[in-house]
């Protein structure tokens, strides 16, 4: 494809969207990007700051599900459709899942119905490896397995899935589908584990660690990530998935202990908290038909990890004023007095 096209990126001022919006400007100099978002509590204009004066770059505060919006905006002539836009916090989802239907499944069809009525090159759908569902100690998920998934988010972002498929199967929209394992990475919001713990460490709280801290979850840099969504614009097959995984499977009590070993944080932050509902045990990806297509991952996880850590150490500017008003309330409900809860059970 040609360097000069537009991109409709969806959720790019949020933290996968926000990465991919500059590397596309960066790895494709002559494109343009149109950078449609919400800017819910996850969605923040500071990941895009230096983009202020570049023209090549349009941010439209707007939600997907506007038909009337999206529409306007395809109107402009769009290439590329990439779908970031999404709920994304499992135990959001399972607190109230409405927002999560609205946007994932109802967003998503909207910015379908659009591509279909105005004609594109590619769609790529952004979906989860959490639509398969927790995964069996010695497999890995292939494209092909049945979807299981078990909590609202991940059965929001597999309808969103299919349906994007049924675009591709009913009208021959040219869609792909990606699946992706755990982000890390800078411009991170703070609610997700490995920015959570960080700054949390950084205040010298503690660190709220689910059950036993033996959850396994594969881990992707951000950058590995756009580089993969990436090939899949340049030589997915229409109509395919394509699993995304970093191949780097931790048990979530390791990646606490190296964040904890590089800030020189002491043990005692470390705090067990009641397992949350339908907490998957296990995901793991097998991404051999991405590789085909010449994709490889880059960062070797305990070095991408321990950069990410420093830019949250760096960039207090940042996060810092994130953690109160909404994020606070959501904090205290989700982790605070689940402890209080606890502690008066067992004193019982």
């Amino acid at each position: 494809m040609s360097d000069q096209r537009t991109y409709l990126v969806t959720g790019g001022a949020g933290f996968i969207g926000s990465n991919f919006v500059h590397y596309v400007l960066q790895k494709h100099p002559q494109c343009r990007v149109i950078n449609l978002d919400k800017l819910t509590y996850a969605g923040n204009l500071d990941n895009l700051k230096d983009l202020a004066d570049d023209t090549r770059h349009r941010f439209v505060h707007g939600d997907i599900a506007d038909a009337e919006l999206v529409n306007q905006l395809f109107k402009d002539g769009i290439d590329i459709v990439v779908n970031f836009a999404a709920e994304t916090h499992v135990d959001r989802s399972i607190g109230d899942p409405t927002e999560f239907l609205r946007t994932n499944i109802n967003g998503s069809y909207v910015l379908l119905e659009a591509a279909r009525t105005h004609g594109i090159k590619k769609f790529i759908q952004i979906s989860t490896d959490e639509v398969y569902g927790s995964i069996e100690p010695g497999r890995s998920s292939l494209e092909t397995d049945e979807l299981l998934p078990r909590n609202p988010y991940s059965a929001t972002k597999a309808g969103a899935d299919r349906l994007a498929y049924s675009f591709f199967a009913s009208y021959g929209l040219p869609v792909c589908v990606t699946r992706a394992s755990n982000n890390y990475g800078p411009y991170q919001y703070p609610e997700k584990l490995i920015p959570l713990f960080v700054t949390n460490l950084l205040e010298d709280k503690p660190v709220p660690i689910y059950g036993d801290g033996r959850n396994v979850r594969d881990w992707l840099h951000v950058m590995d990530h756009c580089r993969a969504i990436d090939v899949v614009i340049e030589r997915g097959v229409n109509g395919e998935v394509y699993n995304i995984g970093g191949g780097n499977e931790r048990e979530n009590i390791e990646v606490v202990d190296i964040i904890f070993d590089h800030l020189q944080k002491p043990a005692s932050l470390k705090q067990y908290v009641k397992d949350r509902e339908g907490h998957d045990r296990r995901y793991s990806l097998s991404s051999g038909k991405i590789k085909h297509l010449g994709w490889q991952p880059q960062v070797a996880f305990e070095t991408g990890l321990r950069e990410t850590v420093d830019w949250y150490v760096n960039n207090r500017w940042w996060w810092e004023k994130l953690k109160s008003g909404e994020y606070w309330e959501y904090y205290r409900r989700q982790y605070v007095e689940r402890e209080k809860t606890e502690r008066r059970a067992r004193s019982r």
